[in-house]
């Protein structure tokens, strides 16, 4: 991709899980009104940033309906694991001594 967000390579949009792929696109959507107003009035220094912006919300877009479709897997969530408390693992090492000891 010569010209665009590098953060947002095919590669790297596989790893982002849905919400965060419909908050990228928001985000580029903003940054493109952004663009088209700042060409409107004669302040954009950049104009090969809105192909990029552009191209980078179609990249998004393709990512989403073929998730939709079942073409392209969507990651697995990522589980959590809760820290035991201090009591929780006093009573598990109680348990496991009496466990010995019968």
């Amino acid at each position: 991709m010569a010209i665009g967000t590098k953060q947002l390579a095919p590669s790297e949009l596989d790893t982002f899980e849905d919400q965060r792929l419909v908050e990228e696109l928001r985000k580029a959507k903003e940054e493109l009104f952004n663009l088209r107003f700042q060409s409107a009035t004669g302040q954009l220094e950049s104009h090969g940033r809105i192909r990029a912006v552009k191209r980078d919300i179609a990249r998004l877009y393709t990512v989403i309906r073929e998730r939709e479709l079942g073409i392209r897997a969507t990651p697995a969530p990522v589980e959590v694991k809760a820290k035991k408390s201090k009591a929780k693992k006093a009573d598990a090492a109680d348990d496991a001594a009496k466990e010995e000891a019968e």
